[in-house]
Parts: structure tokens; sequence; C-alpha cells
């Protein structure tokens, strides 16, 4: 599978403090080169020619320097501190009109990949009706990328708190088709200097190295 294969907008959250990650900033860290929040921007951009949008702390940020060049439209949250909700409500408010679904990407999941992406949004072309199409681990738990349709966007305004957006979940009645990836790596995110130090240990380990 090679180039765009949408032009389907994608949402990236990375607007979180990084807060267990004692004064280092996650998404920073270098992942095959680049920072994390830099490759996971690229991955969205090779998939689509539409928009994508990134949440992102307000005010001057390391994480909107090594977006520079990216081609993404930088949304700003404020209020990034009440929690996931307030990135989620700012960016599906931004999305352009006529959007007939987006997806929704998070920023510390390092192991996926531009086939992941793909994967999901085909399976949402072959099964439009479902309001959720999500990506999961290989034995089925849920993860990302999310893709949501138009009908749902409405809920994301009406959040609070830092829910996650499990009432937009709930609000899908069931009707969510999860999408088997290989591997955790719809799941696995690195929130502390342990977990990096594990997830590097674990690619210096696999064939071939990383």
């Amino acid at each position: 599978m090679t180039g765009p294969v949408t032009d389907m907008p994608i949402i990236i959250l990375a607007a979180g403090q990084s807060t267990r990650m004692r004064g280092l900033d996650k998404l920073i860290q270098m992942v095959e080169g680049k920072p994390l929040i830099r490759r996971q921007a690229d991955l969205a951009r090779a998939v689509t020619t539409g928009p994508v949008i990134v949440a992102l702390p307000d005010g001057p940020h390391p994480r909107r320097d090594a977006l520079r060049g990216a081609g993404v439209t930088p949304l700003p949250v404020p209020d990034a501190a009440e929690g996931m909700n307030a990135s989620l409500r700012r960016a599906f408010t931004a999305l352009p009109d006529g959007a007939a679904a987006a997806m929704l990407l998070l920023a510390d999941l390092p192991d996926l990949t531009e086939n992941d992406l793909k994967t999901v949004l085909q399976a949402h072309d072959r099964k439009p009706e479902y309001p959720v199409i999500r990506g999961a681990t290989e034995d089925g738990k849920p993860g990302h990328p999310v893709i949501f349709s138009a009908a749902l966007f409405d809920r994301f305004a009406q959040l609070t708190g830092d829910s996650g957006g499990g009432e937009v979940m709930a609000a899908a009645r069931g009707r969510i088709r999860l999408v088997p990836l290989p591997g955790t790596r719809a799941r696995r995110d690195l929130d502390t200097p342990e977990d990096w130090a594990q997830w590097r240990a674990d690619r210096a380990n696999k064939p071939g190295g990383a």
C-alpha cells in the first residue's frame, strides 16, 4: 500500500503534560530518527490528503517546533490541564464542514505503522455504516486509531473532564467494529522513563535490531 488512501481528516492528540516522565517529554523522545510527535504526524500525512489537526499545549512548545514543515494544522488547547476531553472538544470542532468521518490518533503509540492506519481506513471503506471503526490488539483489545462518523461529532462538543471520550463510545450503542492489528501496537503507549527503556530494549532484541 503506497501513497495516501483517503482525504479523511486526522486528529492527533498531543496536548498532554507527560507528568509521569519526571521532567522529560515523551513526545519528543526519538523514534526512528525523529521526535515521536513528528513521526506520528508524518504517518498521518502519508495516508491522507485531508487536514491533519494536532492538538498541542498552548503557547510556544518544543512539540510545535518538532512539527515545523510537517504540513499539519497546530491546534492550541489552553485548557489542556482539564484532561483529554478538552482536546477532543476543540479538535472535533475544528474539523472542516462536511467531513463524513474523522480518524483519531494518539501521539504516544510508537509502534503503529503507516499500514496500520491504512488497514483501519480501509475497514471503514468496507463498513461505512458503523459509527466507530477501531484499531485493536491482535487478541482483540480495543485501541487506536479510531474512526468516528460525523453522526457522533456533536457528542464531542459536550465532553467535560477526563473520560477520554467514553461517552461518545457509549453513544455508538455497541456498533463498534474492531480491526485487529499485529501484536499490541494499537495500545502500547509509553508514559514513564521505564516504559521507554523497556520498549527500546525490546526493539533492540528483535531480529535485526531497531
